[in-house]
């Protein structure tokens, strides 16, 4: 059976992906100093305005606007000619603390469950094939890698006349439900009003999708749709809203797996938005490494207040010869799913969620990610073998 499918990525300039990054900015301030902080911290730009809010309790200070200019420079947006930078903006802060009534329910100790509790209720998806190294999507992982290239050849001067916001589209064919090339690429970038159309593309085709694709993915019925508009000089926060946790599927599996729903940047880990997404994952990617199936979606399900997870869901697509029920109780013993143990196992604590911001949560070759390790394939062997779990 043959199917088409596709994904998208935007880069760092997006202004949905600035405010993910502001976000987590905050996020990484605080816990530097205060690695038991509870932070919840959302951002909304426009034009030259950026609006910071959200609820933190901590006893870290720290300085909202001095992040929110260093992100912007980190960014690429230095130069009132894009539209927008760092200089040029206004910042306004509104933050309040947490809530007491979701403390009493998060704090270790104080709500009906006496273990530290999930800071709200939510499903949380993870997953993973071997489609690629990455365990990714074809369609995701391509996507991203189109966009950090792109970064990359703006911030190295390469290509001088880039600028930071840009999209990538990908659609992928499929022979029942293996991929076999490439069908389709889009790409958009901002750019300086001085470039060609066609010096664009050429530069773009050459040093970022042929770069990143792999040839024997691409033949002469892919299509190269390249700022198909014809110009994209006005972009950023100029020509769009931007609001923290809008590029969820983008932060996630693309549109192939499902989502819970919640948004992780911005973040602490006793939000289960953010760590169970990343433990489903990551019993997701060592399920699939181990070779019990060939692609996995892992759900699990929290109660505000609660440690534990009141449901843990299994589903391999008929690509295991285990069943689901006997890899679920394989997960609640291999795994320590209460919220402590998730904070402490992938050690969410440190300041290391601004670099996750954006080019994807999962799937991530160039930084090292706690639930992106392959720590727990032997273990889950081991525990089929002395269990005897069967199909």
């Amino acid at each position: 059976m043959s199917s088409l499918f596709t994904s998208e990525s935007v880069s760092e300039g997006h202004p949905d992906k600035v405010c993910d990054q502001l976000s987590d900015a905050i996020l990484d301030a605080i816990l530097t100093k205060d690695p038991l902080a509870r932070v919840a911290a959302e951002c909304f730009i426009s034009d030259k305005l950026v609006v910071v809010g959200g609820e933190v309790t901590t006893t870290a200070s720290y300085d909202v606007p001095a992040i929110v200019r260093q992100t912007l420079s980190d960014i690429g947006y230095t130069h009132p000619d894009f539209g927008f930078d760092l200089e040029n903006c206004d910042i306004q802060c509104v933050i309040k603390e947490q809530s007491k009534d979701i403390s009493l329910g998060v704090s270790e100790g104080s709500g009906l469950d006496p273990q530290l509790g999930a800071g709200d209720q939510g499903t949380m998806f993870g997953y993973a094939c071997n489609q690629t190294d990455s365990f990714m999507p074809l369609p995701i992982h391509l996507a991203h890698r189109l966009m950090l290239q792109l970064c990359n050849e703006r911030k190295s001067g390469n290509l001088p006349y880039l600028r930071p916001d840009a999209k990538s589209q990908v659609t992928v064919a499929y022979e029942n439900g293996r991929p076999t090339r490439v069908d389709t690429v889009v790409l958009s970038t901002q750019h300086s009003p001085d470039v060609t159309l066609e010096t664009l593309s050429e530069d773009v085709t050459r040093c970022v999708i042929k770069t990143v694709i792999p040839s024997y993915l691409l033949d002469e019925g892919t299509r190269f749709l390249i700022n198909p508009t014809g110009r994209f000089v006005i972009g950023g926060p100029l020509s769009d809203v931007g609001l923290t946790g809008r590029k969820i599927i983008v932060d996630t599996y693309g549109g192939w797996a499902r989502h819970g729903g919640g948004a992780f940047s911005g973040k602490d880990g006793t939000k289960v938005d953010r760590s169970a997404s990343y433990m489903a994952r990551y019993i997701a990617k060592n399920l699939v490494a181990a070779s019990i199936c060939e692609q996995v979606e892992v759900q699990l399900s929290y109660s505000i207040g609660i440690s534990e997870p009141i449901a843990v869901y299994v589903n391999t697509f008929g690509t295991s010869s285990y069943s689901d029920d006997s890899l679920t109780n394989c997960i609640r013993s291999v795994f320590d799913l209460s919220i402590s143990g998730i904070i402490n196992h992938l050690e969410l604590r440190r300041p290391i969620f601004k670099k996750t911001a954006v080019y994807g949560h999962f799937g991530r070759p160039d930084v090292d990610l706690s639930w992106e390790r392959l720590d727990k394939v032997d273990v889950l062997k081991d525990f089929i073998s002395k269990n005897h779990v069967h199909s």
